[in-house]
């Protein structure tokens, strides 16, 4: 059973009640704070201290300082009133009994509860209304990408259409040109027509008259025919093949050292990993054809975690995962996302499936590996899995042996490990 204990120094103003208690010698570290509007207590054991307040005061604004084996309290009434005296269990005047004793503390506690229960729903309402603001900001970013593409395709639609009005326009006026170059190689010829028919005598017989029309009818449609003939298209060319070779692949490592096999069984993996889009759900019918994309989603999500939006960014490559769940970067970014939030499981979750899909390990997916190790190793450290992390950390050091940062790091975990280091 505790000590109670009364000593203690108290001055007064209108406004605030200061309050001195001595601890007696206890350490700080053990001391136990409760405070409401009408009580307060101090639980240092083994001893206990608590005031049955004469008046009300604001518990949210009132201050404690431990420090110097004493308790400080700041305690601002609610009344700008002169207190008769501190704790009205002190009084001559007022008799409490056991009964109306425990009655006020368990009125505290209630208090104390409602009180907490409101600030948590204040927090709740403000974490949604964060989630609110980062729903807006992603759409808001969506709209401007959606104005962004529409004003390309009205411009490219506009230049397209001017650049066939144009076509359009030359045609027109090489058709003009044709038309008049044809009728200027005609009048001339119907010119001497009429010419040699006005200069023949008229006593020729109705025979020499009709053989005349007929040789100038023959001149004329050889004209017409040599004219036809020069705007004629020219004849089909002949048919042939093409031969066309591909420059064969090549691999940086050495034949004796070659993993052209493991090389294209990524490639190949990764070709299908493409091809792979899941979009028969549902709920993915109201979703645009760009937000079906998960390349699309992946730069969406870059930007937003560059804004440091890592929840809206988390959101986007949700989406992009559900749509293929077989491209190993949208794991490894997620993963970056929950380290920042602190999201540790979650990071070593996602940065596990980046490396199981990361295989077969070939130079083209090094980098990606060195990544997911490296915040896979960061994720256990934290949640002082030393010797975990570790293995992750030299992982990444046989992928890139010259990473000097990297060893650096490495070198703090072994000192943690082996206690001639920091925790960090």
């Amino acid at each position: 059973m505790p000590l109670q204990v009364s000593s203690c120094s108290w001055q007064q103003t209108k406004a605030a009640v200061f309050l001195s208690l001595p601890l007696r010698g206890v350490c700080i570290r053990d001391t136990d704070v409760f405070c409401t509007e009408n009580y307060l207590k101090v639980n240092f054991p083994p001893f206990l201290f608590e005031a049955f307040l004469y008046g009300a005061i604001d518990a949210a604004s009132s201050k404690a300082k431990i420090g110097d084996d004493v308790v400080s309290f700041t305690l601002y009434k609610k009344e700008a009133v002169m207190w008769e005296t501190l704790s009205l269990s002190g009084d001559e005047f007022f008799i409490f009994d056991k009964e109306t004793m425990q009655r006020i503390r368990e009125q505290s506690v209630l208090q104390a509860q409602e009180t907490a229960k409101e600030a948590a729903e204040a927090r709740a309402a403000a974490r949604r209304e964060g989630q609110k603001q980062a729903l807006s900001a992603m759409m808001k970013i969506e709209e401007e990408e959606r104005e962004k593409i529409e004003a390309m395709k009205e411009n490219e639609r506009r230049k397209a259409t001017s650049e066939l009005e144009a076509w359009r326009e030359c045609q027109r006026k090489a058709e003009e040109r044709k038309t008049a170059q044809r009728t200027e190689k005609l009048c001339p010829q119907e010119k001497q027509t009429e010419e040699r028919k006005k200069g023949k005598p008229r006593s020729l017989t109705r025979n020499s008259t009709s053989g005349s029309l007929a040789t100038k009818g023959r001149n004329l449609g050889s004209v017409i025919f040599e004219e036809l003939k020069g705007d004629s298209a020219p004849a089909p060319r002949p048919a042939g093949r093409i031969q066309i070779s591909f420059t064969p692949r090549v691999f940086p490592t050495a034949l004796r050292e070659s993993q052209a096999a493991e090389e294209e069984e990524w490639l190949h993996k990764q070709a299908e990993a493409r091809r792979a889009i899941n979009t028969d759900v549902p709920e993915f019918g109201d979703l645009k054809e760009e937000e079906k994309n998960p390349e699309w989603l992946k730069e969406k999500g870059n930007k937003l975690f560059a804004t440091e939006d890592y929840l809206a960014a988390i959101n986007a490559y949700n989406l992009a995962i559900r749509l293929n769940n077989k491209i190993p970067v949208m794991y490894l970014n997620r993963a970056a996302c929950h380290l920042k939030l602190k999201n540790l499981h979650k990071a070593i979750e996602d940065s596990s499936k980046a490396l199981e899909l990361l295989t077969p390990p070939v130079t083209d997916n090094a980098s990606a590996r060195l990544k997911a190790h490296l915040r896979r190793g960061a994720a256990l450290c934290q949640l002082e899995l030393y010797v975990e992390g570790l293995q992750d950390y030299e992982a990444a050091l046989r992928i890139d042996p010259a990473n000097s940062l990297v060893q650096s790091d490495a070198d703090k975990i072994r000192n943690v490990i082996q206690g001639t280091g920091p925790e960090s």
